[in-house]
């Protein structure tokens, strides 16, 4: 079997890789989820995502508006934390933040017998009742949003909703979807911390006005 291989300069792979994406869509998308949608599929090489990611109504708009304002990001996992791209963040005065590996989050869930995402997404909640919620590993940390959220104790300029899984996974973003918030949600089991920071990175790099399709 003889192998191909396309002589791409290393400037030029993402440039590349996105004109293919482009090619291989097999339906028309909305164009200011697009960008959004590509990025997902760049990341994941995972044409599904065209059909699976859910938006709610002006969620782009909303979103880019709190990204402006100096939004803070809250991860469920370190590595969306280190994903999300902090440059661009930091432009707009924005932070983001993982609770996971604190010690007074491991101390809460071993008081209160609940896993440390749960824990952590309280202490979000006191921090950060504003903040955009990116959840790309734990199904529990959006189920307790959606709690905190009919609490009246967090009103999220978005919620991200793309964790990866089996148990609780499609249930929790279901759930999410009927909670009265900006959403981005991957229906089904696929997700993950990777899906979180792209569509945060999707969103920060059209605030700063860059064509991405």
């Amino acid at each position: 079997m003889k192998v191909e291989l396309q002589n791409v300069l290393p400037g030029e792979i993402e440039k590349r890789s996105f004109e293919l994406i482009e090619k291989e869509l097999t339906r028309e998308l909305d164009p200011i989820q697009k960008p959004i949608i590509k990025r997902v599929i760049h990341t994941t090489a995972d044409f599904s995502y065209q059909d699976s990611l859910c938006f709610s109504e002006q969620v782009v708009e909303k979103a880019m508006e709190a990204i402006k304002n100096g939004a803070v990001i809250i991860t469920d996992t370190n590595m969306a934390k280190a994903g999300v791209n902090k440059k661009a963040l930091q432009d707009f005065g924005g932070k983001v933040h993982c609770f996971m590996a604190e010690d007074d989050v491991a101390k809460e869930a071993k008081e209160h017998g609940t896993t440390r995402a749960v824990a952590s997404m309280n202490k979000a909640a006191r921090e950060y009742p504003n903040a955009i919620f990116a959840i790309g590993n734990a199904p529990t940390a959006l189920i307790r949003l959606y709690e905190l959220i009919k609490e009246e104790k967090i009103n999220p300029a978005l919620v991200i909703g793309v964790p990866v899984g089996f148990v609780n996974v499609v249930e929790s973003k279901e759930l999410i979807m009927t909670a009265d918030i900006p959403y981005i949600v991957a229906r089904g089991r696929k997700g993950g911390s990777n899906v979180a920071a792209s569509i945060c990175n999707a969103l920060l790099y059209m605030a700063q006005g860059r064509k991405l399709v």
